[in-house]
């Protein structure tokens, strides 16, 4: 029989709008995971886990020539705001994106998170307006039209601009209604899908790595894990290796949609059948080829900030972070190339550790930069962003992931009713970090940096080329460290601090070029000053004309300081 090419098609959109439905009106075979199988979910009525079923149709003619099938496999993706780790599992995994829309409501939360979803793991997209028989049949086609044209506005700014939109009617009359009624628009939606198909990039080398979307147990043959193939392939009896549970199995059988195989690749999805292994210890999660995964407890990825969140990416904040096919909680540390590398081409998919980075408050962006108000800023043109920015994650338990895989960064603690997009930015993972102690072992690698100033002044002079300096630190601090750190004055002589000087945080710097006859002389006016107000009881006027005729000479200290140096050196250039 000719050959069975598998689409990915990710059913998603707002709770409600029609996805099950429309997935069961499209397929011809369910898969087991297929339909809101789980008890709760039949209970509440909405899809809980990932479901999948399948529809096939003869091979159109753009695919290539000869017989051969079709496979549509339809992953039905959660709505559910609190749901939105499920989808991001599921949309790792995704050729072609159908968007379910209510004709009715439009654009909701959901269906906008979605998209950006979609924009970070999809290629292809076609939106679906569904429930048009809830429209009176007079105005249903120019309620369509209207919606169609909103649709595509919303669209414009998006990598799906000129997307197909089709209108259907799942389940015309709602759940309650006879299953007689046929749905509307499936057949011509059928046509758009295999218009949109295309031959995913499939790549069976590499290592086999399998998202686990259900496991169960058949009496007689032993657990079947179902999923579909992230990477790499597998065949009859290969070891696989269950890295949560750090154990490995033997594979004893293989199905693909009922039909017993041999060998399977990425992006298909398969029933993998092992022995002696309880199907309750794995609900979903990832199964790979033994040792090829790793277990890391911090990251450092490379990364973009999703446009529709709103706020501040902040250094130091915590996000749910989904990263394989988990999601926890875990604290960012944004960082940007230092200005020197700022044009810089952007190195994909590596991690420089030679090159110096600079640590950065947040991640900057177009808002980021404009919300600190400097007004003098904006009329000198743009604020020049970085190319490319990075964060050290560190998760608060350790994850199993891929190397080089999806990170998305969210805010699921948002009130879920809230019109606001949570999905807060992407990236690639980069580099992670598996041991443990990764504070001492791997951070001192990474070469990040912050710029440090600080200012004093000169008190008085002591000869032509030394001067007593104040207020550059405080009482307790140790000034022997600075020592050797050159500073500048303000009236442009280079000096290099000498020592302390007394008890009170004074300190002395040594002029190698020697002072100018007018700082001496306008030291001297100053001290002069000073004491002639004796001690403590300056008039009102004389106070008024020292402040009129000089102005202090300030001394400034600049260094950078590595954030991850256990010893905290001051380097200057």
């Amino acid at each position: 029989a000719g050959r069975v090419l598998n689409v990915n098609v990710g059913v998603l959109g707002h709770i409600d709008s029609g996805k099950t439905a429309l997935a069961r009106a499209l397929s011809t075979t369910g898969s087991t995971a297929a339909f809101d199988r789980a008890p709760q979910s039949r209970a509440r009525g909405i899809t809980l886990d990932l479901g999948f079923s399948c529809l096939r149709t003869a091979l159109p003619p753009q695919l290539g020539p000869g017989p051969g099938e079709l496979q549509f496999t339809l992953v039905d993706c959660p709505g559910h705001a609190s749901l939105i780790r499920t989808i991001i599992g599921g949309a790792q995994i995704i050729d072609l994106m159908m968007l379910v829309i209510d004709v009715t409501k439009g654009m909701q939360t959901q269906s906008a998170e979605c998209l950006v979803i979609g924009q970070i793991a999809c290629q292809k997209m076609v939106v679906v307006l569904n429930k048009i028989d809830l429209l009176p049949e007079g105005k249903r086609q120019s309620a369509i039209e209207k919606m169609t044209k909103k649709m595509q506005k919303t669209l414009e700014n998006t990598k799906f601009c000129g997307c197909p939109i089709v209108a259907v009617a799942a389940k015309p009359g709602g759940p309650e209604a006879p299953e007689s009624e046929n749905p509307l628009g499936v057949s011509e939606l059928i046509e758009v899908l295999k218009s949109q198909a295309y031959l995913p990039s499939r790549d069976p080398s590499g290592h086999f790595l399998m998202a686990v979307d259900h496991c169960f147990s058949i009496k007689g043959q032993g657990t079947v894990m179902t999923g579909t193939i992230l990477s790499g392939s597998v065949s009859l009896g290969d070891n696989v290796e269950i890295p949560a549970l750090k154990v490995t199995k033997k594979v004893k059988s293989m199905q693909m949609f009922h039909t017993p195989v041999t060998y399977a690749m990425q992006g298909d999805r398969v029933g993998i059948c092992v022995t002696q292994f309880d199907p309750k210890l794995l609900e979903r999660g990832l199964i790979c080829t033994p040792d090829s995964l790793h277990t890391i407890h911090a990251a450092i990825i490379s990364l973009k900030k999703i446009q529709y969140f709103r706020g501040a990416l902040q250094t130091k904040a915590k996000f749910h972070i989904t990263v394989g096919h988990e999601t926890v909680m875990g604290r960012v540390l944004f960082f940007g190339p230092s200005p020197a590398d700022f044009n810089e081409e952007i190195q994909e998919n590596v991690f420089d550790f030679e090159k110096d980075y600079l640590y950065q408050e947040e991640y900057l962006s177009k808002d980021s930069v404009s919300s600190e108000g400097n007004k003098e800023n904006d009329q000198a043109g743009e604020v020049q962003l970085p190319k490319q920015q990075w964060a050290l994650l560190e998760f608060e338990k350790p994850v199993t992931c891929p190397k080089l895989c999806l990170v998305i960064g969210s805010k699921l603690d948002t009130d879920i009713h809230a019109n606001t997009c949570r999905l807060a930015f992407h990236g690639i993972l980069l580099q992670g970090m598996e041991d443990k102690n990764y504070t001492e072992t791997f951070l001192p690698k990474l070469k990040v940096y912050k710029l440090k100033h600080k200012e004093g002044q000169v008190e008085r002079v002591m000869d032509d080329y030394s001067v007593i300096g104040r207020s550059l630190f405080k009482k307790e601090t140790n000034i022997q460290i600075f020592v050797g750190l050159k500073v500048k004055l303000s009236t442009g002589e280079s000096g290099i601090i000498d020592g302390g000087f007394g008890q009170s945080g004074k300190f002395k710097i040594r002029i190698p070029d020697g002072l100018k006859p007018d700082t001496k002389m306008l030291l001297t006016v100053a001290s002069k000053k000073k004491s002639k107000g004796g001690k403590g009881d300056m008039t009102k006027e004389d106070e008024s004309s020292k402040n009129d005729s000089t102005q202090p000479v300030t001394i400034s200290l600049s260094f950078k300081r590595y954030v991850f140096d256990t010893q905290k050196k001051m380097i200057q250039s």
